[in-house]
């Protein structure tokens, strides 16, 4: 009993605390300092944007561009203005009938008018009045005329249909029988002559244009020639360093792409805008001695839709011909660094890029 009694009134002993750590922060235990970030610095063209032989060349491709365009718009322009003329002639036909004694003129032109009618292929008929044929005298006899005291042929034009013709044959041989004083003129002589003379214009202005173009190609060959001569030794300097041929041949070809972009979309445009320019001053000057002296040799300053798509069309020829230009170019320049490299000897007879 007294055992178990001391064993209840034994006290545990309690446990004893361990001193509390001190706490870290950040501050007392500084961390290393962070490398800074590397930042790759932005590559730069291995070409200079501009410089002397390029802007050169951007000049000679933008006043090559705009000779070009100027050349093809005339040339469209002379072909649709001969075209339209051929069709107004081509359109029409003029029954002529001289004065003579006792003849009823107002009837005889009645007549004659309803004679052609007659015939498949005619459309109208108009009886060209005094004042009318007074106006068409006008400019050699003056004004106040009195075509009752003057021996003047009176006119009938009859609008016929262009793709279906009638019989011209049959309709003087008709008009001879009614109105023995009639005469048919059915202008082919004077569309002949138009036909050839446009023919005649068309190949003179293609032929100048074949020259143009010519000079063109030549010019923006020479010229990017000359300029990637001016950077043989950029040609060179990647070359050695191990650059391939393809590498170097892009990227010259993206730098003289955005040169002959720019010079021929200057010289492209400013052709277009003076097309533009002048029709709209010989629309807003109709009824004047220049527009109707500038009507009548070149007739209408337009040249549509047709003309500046072909304006647009000579623009990427100018790029595509520099561009390929400068890509032969350079493939043989490293061609010939090749060479030298192989044989130092044969250098001398190089010819330089």
């Amino acid at each position: 009993m007294n055992d178990m009694s001391r064993l209840k009134n034994r006290k545990t002993p309690k446990p004893r605390r361990t001193p509390r750590q001190p706490t870290t922060t950040a501050s007392d235990n500084p961390q290393p300092p962070r490398r800074a970030e590397m930042r790759v610095r932005p590559t730069a063209p291995i070409l200079p944007s501009s410089n002397i032989q390029g802007n050169a060349l951007m000049v000679v491709i933008a006043i090559m561009a705009f000779l070009a365009c100027l050349t093809l718009g005339a040339v469209s322009m002379v072909r649709a203005t001969a075209s339209s003329w051929q069709s107004q002639i081509s359109r029409e036909i003029t029954i002529q009938i001289k004065p003579d004694d006792g003849l009823d003129m107002a009837a005889a032109l009645r007549k004659a008018r309803d004679v052609a009618l007659t015939f498949v292929g005619t459309k109208d008929g108009t009886i060209m009045d005094d004042s009318a044929t007074a106006r068409l005298l006008e400019p050699w006899l003056g004004t106040g005329l009195n075509l009752e005291d003057l021996p003047v042929p009176r006119l009938v034009i009859i609008t016929i249909d262009e793709s279906n013709p009638p019989d011209f044959d049959s309709m003087r041989d008709l008009l001879k029988t009614e109105v023995p004083q009639a005469f048919l003129d059915d202008h082919r002589t004077w569309v002949d002559r138009l036909v050839s003379m446009a023919r005649t214009t068309v190949l003179i202005g293609t032929g100048v244009l074949i020259l143009v173009f010519t000079a063109m190609i030549l010019t923006v060959i020479f010229a990017t020639r000359g300029a990637l001569s001016g950077n043989r030794h950029i040609v060179e300097v990647l070359h050695f360093v191990g650059a391939e041929s393809a590498f170097v041949a892009k990227e010259f070809q993206k730098h003289f792409l955005k040169i002959s972009i720019k010079g021929s979309a200057a010289g492209g445009a400013l052709a277009a805008a003076l097309f533009a320019v002048a029709n709209l001053w010989q629309s807003n000057s109709r009824s004047t001695p220049e527009s109707d002296q500038a009507t009548a040799l070149f007739g209408s300053f337009t040249i549509g839709v047709t003309g500046y798509l072909g304006i647009f069309a000579t623009m990427l020829v100018i790029a595509l011909l520099t561009t390929l230009t400068a890509r032969l170019t350079v493939m043989r320049t490293i061609d010939e660094i090749d060479l030298v490299r192989s044989d130092p000897s044969r250098s001398d007879g190089l010819p330089s890029a």
